[in-house]
């Protein structure tokens, strides 16, 4: 792993983790405020929608400053909205807010400010892994380990939330800004952004418009089944075991199985599409085995998202890792916002039809994924044009 994306990696898992953890506030935090179920679900749909309005924004902001302005304004934002969230919800537990307030001030605060900060933190991995690895199989290797660190961070943060909130809702609500104080107070310290980049590809972006629609898909076929999943094996600790399947899978594939295996990203998006679909068939089928189909499905998502990721980073030169990890961001982002409603819609009309849809999104990825995408940059030699 290349030495400037240690750092950045650390960031990721740590914020992530934080987000994770603060999730699992929400439903304590929604009874003692007496919000409403659509009031909790707008604070996550505000999340999502800053996420991913910020990741592009972010990813330009990276190309024109560098990759360490971006870090700690992002972990400068995602910190205020952490603290914020905190105040609302202590005032308000002790009466001096006002509950409609308090509900104001969770939107602002935890949704949109945290969300809009937490969007940097991806992207500028993202970004420094396509400037610091050179070379195919290096730079899908740290691109499937800023994959791996978002999908350990979805099994750390629910566990240690959980814990916490069990032994005290303040807990959890002071220690999120204090961790993410303690992570900015790192990366001002030490973080150091790597040398500029002599190479200088041309980019070739029209030859990734397939890579995109993998991911796209992918992402979608995920947010589809997750819900249509959770209605269909609604026994005991069936949830937990979806959720610990599906991030158990993320991280073996792209932290362990990416790095050994050594595949190109075309045949990563081949393999991994074929895999997701073989899942969503088992997922349909047999509902009973829905832990290990779900395992199945994160693998092969694992492959396809960590070989669309590298292909956007491998398509473009270095002067555009940045827009590019955002406009990979907000891929992931706008499915992960619409494929959960689309699938409430269609679990309406069958239990299986959202199973039926993934299905479908996963098999038009894997069709997508034999269409000629830009596998590799071509260097040439050129002045460095990548800011710090």
């Amino acid at each position: 792993m290349p030495r400037t994306l240690t750092l950045p990696l650390i960031a990721l898992l740590v914020v992530q983790s934080v987000h994770q953890m603060v999730i699992s506030l929400l439903g304590p935090v929604s009874i003692d405020l007496g919000l409403s179920a659509s009031q909790l679900g707008l604070v996550f749909a505000v999340s999502s929608a800053a996420i991913t309005l910020a990741s592009p924004l972010w990813g330009l902001l990276l190309d024109a400053a560098g990759p360490r302005p971006v870090l700690v304004a992002g972990l400068g934002l995602g910190l205020f909205g952490l603290v914020g969230h905190a105040a609302a919800v202590t005032f308000a537990a002790g009466e001096t807010l006002a509950p409609e307030v308090a509900f104001i001030f969770l939107l602002v605060f935890r949704g949109f400010l945290f969300g809009a900060g937490l969007a940097a933190l991806p992207v500028v991995a993202l970004a420094v892994a396509g400037t610091s690895a050179p070379g195919v199989t290096a730079r899908t290797t740290a691109v499937g380990l800023v994959g791996a660190a978002q999908g350990l961070a979805g099994l750390l943060g629910p566990v240690v939330g959980g814990a916490l909130v069990v032994a005290s809702l303040q807990v959890p609500l002071y220690l999120a800004p204090v961790l993410v104080l303690l992570v900015l107070a790192l990366v001002l310290a030490t973080y150091k952004p790597g040398d500029r980049p002599h190479d200088v590809a041309p980019s070739r972006s029209w030859e990734l418009l397939p890579a995109f629609g993998i991911g796209l898909l992918v992402n979608l076929s995920l947010g589809l089944v997750q819900v249509a999943a959770l209605h269909r094996d609604a026994g005991p600790g069936a949830v937990e075991g979806v959720v610990l399947a599906g991030g158990a899978g993320l991280v073996l594939a792209q932290g362990l199985l990416v790095p050994l295996l050594k595949w190109s990203p075309a045949r990563l998006m081949k393999a991994g599409t074929a895999i997701a679909l073989a899942g969503y068939a088992v997922v349909a089928a047999v509902p009973s085995l829905m832990a290990l189909a779900f395992l199945v499905v994160s693998i092969g998502a694992g492959f396809a998202l960590t070989g669309f990721a590298a292909t956007a980073s491998l398509g473009v030169a270095p002067r555009h890792q940045g827009i590019v990890a955002g406009l990979v961001m907000m891929t992931s982002g706008l499915t992960f916002v619409a494929g959960p409603v689309l699938s409430t819609v269609l679990h309406e009309v069958g239990p299986v039809v959202p199973v039926i849809a993934a299905g479908a999104a996963a098999a038009l990825a894997v069709a997508l994924s034999f269409l000629p995408v830009a596998a590799s940059p071509v260097p040439r030699t050129g002045p460095a044009d990548l800011p710090h």
